[in-house]
């Protein structure tokens, strides 16, 4: 049985589903390798122009396996601190994986989305989520800290300090109706739905540019590392010039646009 699913919809868009739904498709590593690798593979994919991450069965990704957390590799004479700090390097290179990935990617958020899960989806470039779908940083409920994952850095900027800071000191959950509000997702669907809209929204975004697609989503990512306002503005604007310079992208989209019909960029 494959613990990670790779199916592509159409050529363009591929679908990634984290398949132990018996277990809430929580991040063993036995699950949490074949993600990294897969995310790499795709990212390759130069047919891949956008990516959907989701859960099978009831949840999308409950966190870490309270059962059977499983083995990482190379990890022979090792002591377990050593062993710890190589885990948490494969866990923190899955949520960089994401961000480095060339394409955007949507999360499916089909059910809980709980502690590393959570920080799984606020990785994602866009969240949609079904009705049944619900939020916790579940670390502080373990007796642990809530922030892992780059989740206090990331959270924040997506709802606010102040919510994010509540959800992480006392680990309750945020249903889908208060994460839409606040913004952590921009559409709640039937769970039924769910990944025909992820679809939908992956092919809007392999209609355009691919480059104007990859500097966006950069400089989005840019923008919530940035200490500079004017230093971020003067590098929107170089993406921004470096397209319009060395494509014909604009003229296409004002031809077509006099043409009324839609427009094919060749970057």
């Amino acid at each position: 049985m494959s613990f990670v699913v790779i199916e592509k919809p159409n050529p363009s868009v591929t679908v990634i589903t984290l398949n132990r739904p018996e277990r809430m498709n929580a991040m063993a590593f036995d699950v949490m390798l074949p993600l990294k690798e897969t995310l790499e593979d795709v990212a390759h994919d130069n047919d891949t122009r956008a990516v959907i991450i989701t859960g099978a069965g009831e949840g999308f990704c409950s966190g870490a396996d309270q059962k059977v957390s499983g083995t990482i590799p190379h990890i022979e004479g090792l002591t377990p601190t050593v062993i710890a700090q190589r885990a948490g390097k494969l866990l923190d290179d899955i949520i960089l994986g994401i961000q480095d990935m060339p394409q955007p990617v949507i999360a499916a958020i089909n059910g809980a989305a709980i502690g590393g899960g959570l920080c799984l989806a606020a990785a994602c470039d866009i969240r949609v989520a079904s009705h049944e779908a619900y939020f916790r940083a579940a670390g502080i409920n373990n007796g642990l800290t809530a922030t892992e994952l780059g989740l206090s850095f990331i959270l924040p900027r997506i709802i606010g300090a102040g919510r994010s800071s509540e959800l992480m000191l006392t680990g309750r959950d945020m249903g889908v109706e208060e994460a839409e509000r606040a913004g952590l997702v921009s559409r709640v669907v039937a769970r039924a739905e769910l990944l025909n809209t992820a679809i939908e929204i992956a092919d809007q975004i392999a209609g355009l540019s691919r480059v104007g697609i990859e500097l966006t989503k950069k400089m989005i990512l840019g923008g919530l590392e940035s200490t500079s306002f004017r230093s971020h503005m003067r590098n929107e604007m170089t993406a921004q010039l470096y397209v319009r310079l060395t494509t014909k992208n604009w003229d296409e989209s004002v031809a077509a646009r006099a043409e009324g019909r839609k427009p094919v960029f060749k970057d």
